[in-house]
């Protein structure tokens, strides 16, 4: 690949932090096939990984537990997955829920059926619970009801399921919550972080969520047999690979895109590369023209069955149907002979949808235009992680001058707001008591901005930048610290910044007018989510793994896995 690239792409300039790093655009990025759920699933294959359902313990009534486990030889993953008979009135997504549908953790070994025990009488209970560090992560999902219902009737009647409806809905079940990392006692991340299927962001996450989803179709055909053994049919393949793993996330995500700026940094510059090294290349070649022009036909097909509540995401996906059809037209040859027949015709294509679409097409372009290249740009999926603690220390021996200037350059976007504004100060983070959760505030309409979190970075650089003013240019960040510690961390985001320009959010994060959920919306396009569905402008609901083989079809002949995101076009 490196050969390619030094003979046939000359890497066109990385886009801009100032046009990047908009919420608005942040918040219209789509998966690319750098997004870890992808990039997990490669490696799992390329690397041999085995997959078994080790046992299933489920009653007539759906209660009991399943193991799941993923092996390579050397190490050894169990996703323990316990189902229960779930009253109605008990089913909610909010954090405060206490009774889930199903409760899972992925163990880092075998357990043994002292260990299942042990699981069986914490896992239900989630963050009630105790967790040891033998468990990497602790999940938790609910049935999407009408269509767990609709599947197990037809199933149980010897009849395959609805496909629209499938289509439709996308799951099963859905997550309202998936933790790791060390949270409630489970495992560090150090624990496991140099092991190579590790290696990637999130991966201990993601693999559990793969798992989860072959236990929510296992779980229904299940269900279908219990209600009808002599009839019962379980699902067509085809079928079942439409369902994916649904998830309802909610402010919680939101801080850690701002409290990892060199991470995110990261992040956002490896799917700058790689949109780089396609839009250097010189020429396309007839393949992977027809693999674009049928990638837009299928995205086409994705977002008419892309829905929402949320009339503001709805409005969007309409223009984005009338986006699509204008760049499927801007692409056929009938209507523009020469269009592949330009220099950098990737290039110009990428400058041409910056004209003429929306922002929601133009980051979906990108994806597009990323995805069939995968010789050039798939080695960037290990560059997705960064050693943030090294950017963590503060550079006592920089000038004020020197600070000064990294605040002009980096931060003209804070300087020019006027925080005494209503609408520019309009709201605050904090943590919730109850479930140390993080939330938004409303600033002049309630209490709490006395606890207020400081990720008011663009207000906090803005307040810093006045205070050096009547400072000595030649003093020394460190004398300047032990007076005004308070700035510790803004000073500490300047530096960060000056070093990893695509790390700060490049708007107002307490504004009257900012929407959370762009932040996690970007973040959930780096996983890999896809049919973005917000509930408010603080939560959304998702898809995962939607169309991905499952684990018994990683090595089934023909399967590619890595052509599953984007629906299948008509036979």
């Amino acid at each position: 690949m490196q050969e390619k690239l030094a003979e046939e792409v000359t890497m066109t300039p990385l886009r801009s932090p100032e046009k990047v790093m908009r919420l608005a655009r942040m918040g219209s990025f789509h998966q690319t096939r750098l997004s870890f759920m992808r990039a997990l699933l490669r490696y799992l294959k390329k690397e041999q990984w085995q997959f078994k359902r080790t046992e299933w313990e489920i009653d007539d009534k759906g209660v009991g537990h399943g193991i799941y486990v993923a092996s390579n030889g050397q190490y050894t993953y169990s996703l323990v997955c316990f189902a229960h008979d779930l009253p109605p009135e008990k089913r909610s997504d909010r954090v405060i829920a206490e009774e889930w549908d199903a409760t899972f953790a992925l163990y880092d070994g075998t357990p043994t059926s002292e260990e299942i025990e042990r699981l069986r009488g914490n896992i239900p209970k989630q963050e009630a619970g105790y967790c040891q560090q033998t468990e990497l992560v602790l999940a938790r999902a609910n049935r999407s009801v009408r269509l767990f219902e609709h599947v197990v009737d037809r199933l149980s009647n010897g009849l395959q399921p609805d496909q629209d409806m499938i289509d439709s809905v996308g799951y099963l079940m859905r997550t309202s919550a998936v933790y790791g990392n060390g949270k409630f006692g489970l495992g560090d991340r150090e624990r496991v972080s140099d092991r190579p299927e590790f290696i990637g962001a999130f991966r201990t996450e993601l693999l559990a969520v793969w798992l989860i989803r072959a236990f929510t179709t296992d779980i229904v055909e299940h269900m279908a047999w219990v209600a009808n053994p002599h009839k019962g049919v379980k699902m067509d393949p085809m079928l079942k690979r439409r369902l994916g793993v649904g998830n309802s996330t909610g402010l919680g995500m939101a801080p850690f895109l701002l409290l990892h700026p060199a991470l995110i940094h990261r992040w956002i510059t490896t799917r700058e590369k790689a949109l780089a090294r396609v839009c250097g290349l010189l020429s396309a070649t007839p393949e992977t023209e027809k693999q674009f022009s049928d990638l837009v036909r299928r995205m086409i097909i994705g977002v008419d069955n892309w829905n929402t509540v949320d009339q503001t995401q709805q409005n969007r996906i309409i223009e984005l149907r009338q986006d699509l059809l204008k760049l499927q037209r801007h692409i056929d040859p009938e209507n523009q002979p020469n269009i592949w027949q330009s220099l950098k015709p990737w290039k110009q294509l990428i400058d041409w949808t910056d004209r003429e679409l929306s922002l929601e097409a133009q980051e979906l372009a990108v994806s597009l235009v990323i995805e069939p290249h995968g010789e050039l740009v798939d080695d960037l999926s290990d560059e997705m992680g960064i050693d943030e603690a090294q950017y963590f220390p503060i550079q006592g021996g920089q000038t004020i001058g020197e600070l000064r200037t990294n605040i002009e350059e980096h931060y003209q976007w804070a300087l020019k707001l006027d925080y005494e504004e209503k609408s520019e100060s309009a709201r605050f983070w904090y943590v919730s008591e109850e479930k140390l959760e993080p939330r938004l505030g409303e600033r002049f309409d309630e209490p709490g901005a006395d606890k207020e979190q400081p990720l008011a970075f663009g207000r906090d650089v803005a307040i810093l930048y006045r205070e050096l003013a009547e400072i000595d240019a030649n003093q020394k960040i460190a004398v300047f610290l032990l007076q005004k510690p308070e700035h510790r961390h803004s000073v500490r985001r300047v530096q960060t910044t000056a070093k990893l320009p695509y790390a700060e959010v490049q708007d107002n994060l307490i504004s009257s007018i900012m929407r959370p959920i762009d932040l996690l919306r970007c973040k959930l396009s780096f996983f890999g989510a896809s049919r973005f569905d917000p509930r408010s402008d603080r939560w959304v609901r998702i898809t995962m793994y939607q169309h991905a083989p499952f684990p018994d079809e990683l090595y089934q002949e023909g399967m590619d896995v890595d052509d599953w995101v984007y629906p299948p076009l008509p036979c």
